[in-house]
């Protein structure tokens, strides 16, 4: 199973729903992220005891805002799942969260791969009894039940593998199994992430210090607003996908200066969850539709770019970029990524990363309980497979715009963290 990270689904004791999933993107939890920080001792003593800041898409915080905010509810808790997991639980009866997944909670000490006590008691010392069975990545996560074999007309004993986050699958659907390589993916939201033999902390706490779906680690910036802006604009503009690509293929690199602030649900990197989409530079010479449409996809690579060079700070940099998600399919938004992470980008023969990691871990892990000594990169070495067709380099001329273009979104980003704030205050009331 691969499934979006940090949602939280709460059960009760009798393993139903209690309320709908609280999800990755929902950033209401800004005030309760400070809470569990302040009571942790500050930032530091945060990310000394979990390897990760306490962010708003993270689980931890909506476990809070559930205590404070739906008693009645929190007093039915019984267990806290992620979607992935109560997907393997509706499959199994089991549950269980192996570490890949369970890093992205901002209740695990990545480092020890253990519960952190600390951040456990910030939130309520009786949770601890309320986490679920921690699993390692090559471990199954239980085998078929009979009730859900039988909805799904499959035989029971099924095994079912552990599973993980979309973007741990995603690592492993990409090749990014060992050292070197590093996969960005363009969906709905955008994640940069390599594969890592050690933990790789960022005391800055914009890095999330994840573990992968390997056993080993996965450190990953991820930022909130990518096709959704894209889509936006392609979508108001009632274009197809291809009106949209021409359209935005005949704005020379830079768009003439209209640069997009893309922080249209809030951003998690950097974290400006009361941040809004802002569109710099427009006059009359940018205000035009395939203006908006270039510039929405540069906007959001360079959002990226923002986290890829604080990955470069840490130590990991990019040999390749392999491209996967929906913005991969577009030649001239994968000219636009090569010329703004001036690196060589390539895309795979089987596009669906995350499905296709799962897939690839299932196998992993049924060869293992088969008795074979066989590791994850053999698998991957085996069936994922690159599309050289479509890979790009950098154009240097672009590379430069870009690097300029990065300053000033960058800039624009610092002086509106105020703004954003009140903005927020004046729309909320």
């Amino acid at each position: 199973m691969s499934g979006q990270q940090h949602g939280f689904v709460p059960l009760d004791k009798g393993g139903e729903v209690i309320r709908p999933a609280k999800l990755w993107c929902d950033t209401t939890t800004a005030v309760e992220c400070d809470e569990i920080t302040e009571k942790l001792g500050g930032m530091k003593q945060t990310i000394r005891a979990l390897g990760n800041a306490v962010l708003p898409g993270f689980t931890a915080s909506k476990i809070l805002w559930l205590k404070k905010h739906e008693p009645k509810n929190y007093r039915l808790l019984a267990t806290v799942l992620l979607p992935h997991d109560y997907l393997n639980f509706w499959l199994t009866g089991e549950k269980v969260m192996e570490y890949g997944d369970a890093s992205g909670t901002a209740l695990l000490d990545v480092r020890k791969r253990k519960w952190s006590s600390a951040v456990l008691d910030a939130i309520d010392p009786g949770l601890v009894d309320k986490l679920p069975k921690l699993i390692s990545s090559n471990q199954p996560a239980g085998r078929l039940q009979a009730a859900t074999a039988k909805a799904l007309d499959l035989t029971p004993g099924v095994l079912v593998s552990a599973g993980g986050g979309d973007n741990m699958m995603g690592a492993i659907g990409t090749g990014n199994t060992r050292a070197g390589v590093i996969t960005a993916s363009f969906g709905t939201s955008g994640t940069i992430y390599a594969c890592a033999e050690k933990p790789v902390v960022d005391p800055q706490g914009e890095i999330a210090a994840f573990c992968d779906s390997t056993n080993r680690w996965l450190p990953l910036l991820c930022t909130m607003n990518v096709t959704v802006a894209t889509e936006m604009v392609r979508e108001d503009f009632g274009w197809t996908h291809e009106k949209f690509a021409a359209e935005s293929a005949r704005i020379p690199a830079g768009s003439n200066g209209l640069l997009l602030l893309p922080y249209f649900e809030g951003e998690r990197t950097p974290n400006v969850p009361d941040g809004t989409g802002v569109w710099f530079g427009v006059n009359k010479k940018t205000f035009e539709a395939g203006h908006f449409a270039r510039a929405a996809m540069e906007g959001v690579t360079l959002g990226m770019n923002y986290g890829l060079r604080r990955l470069a700070e840490l130590g990991v940099k990019p040999k390749q970029i392999r491209a996967t998600g929906g913005g991969a399919k577009s030649k001239v938004w994968r000219q636009i990524m090569a010329d703004v992470f001036n690196a060589e980008v390539v895309t795979l023969k089987v596009s669906e990363g995350a499905a296709y990691g799962a897939a690839l871990q299932a196998l992993w892990c049924w060869r293992l309980q088969q008795g074979e000594k066989i590791s994850i990169q053999e698998i991957t070495d085996r069936f994922v497979k690159l599309n050289s067709a479509e890979t790009v380099q950098p154009n240097r001329k672009n590379v430069e715009v870009y690097r300029e273009l990065q300053a000033l979104q960058d800039e624009m980003s610092l002086s509106l963290r105020g703004v954003f704030t009140k903005h927020r205050r004046f729309v909320v009331r």
